[in-house]
């Protein structure tokens, strides 16, 4: 049997390990952002970096709620990796299609990261609201992939 000390804990792992990767979407989203051309989809990019952002703050305002109060905001190893790759392709002139292809490896990696946060056992609230945030995010990733794909058949 679960102590309440042990599914704190548990609630505590799943959460940072969503905001680390929502550090790295919210970085993500900004930074590629910055370099697509298509100015409709620059446009969502950025606003989609300010939606990762208030996610996070969400899932931080729980764990304070909780107790927990250090949360350190570094995003993760293979975050970091892709954001440079994706700056990389810009510099070297791999257009918007590249970068929307880096793009939807960094959501591949958030859908993976909500899928495992929800197989956890949480409090019905917290659940509730990333299985929100996560239908967010599998929007989201279609749209990019949908967009990578017009680019495409262009």
């Amino acid at each position: 049997m679960t102590t309440d000390a042990g599914k704190r804990n548990e609630m505590r792992l799943a959460l940072l390990s969503v905001i680390n990767t929502l550090i790295d979407s919210q970085k993500g989203f900004a930074e590629i952002g910055d370099h697509l051309k298509d100015e409709t989809i620059k446009r969502y990019f950025l606003a989609e970096s300010l939606k990762r952002a208030q996610f996070r703050g969400d899932l931080e305002e729980i764990l304070h709620q909780n107790g927990v109060h250090d949360i350190k905001e570094s995003g993760t190893t293979v975050g970091a990796i892709n954001r440079v790759w994706g700056d990389l392709k810009a510099k070297l002139g791999g257009g918007d299609h590249a970068l929307l292809v880096t793009a939807e490896e960094g959501e591949d990696a958030a859908k993976a990261i909500y899928e495992d946060a929800l197989n956890q056992n949480l409090p019905l609230p917290v659940r509730q609201l990333l299985a929100d945030q996560q239908e967010h995010i599998l929007n989201s990733h279609e749209y990019v992939k949908t967009q990578r794909d017009a680019l495409v058949s262009k």
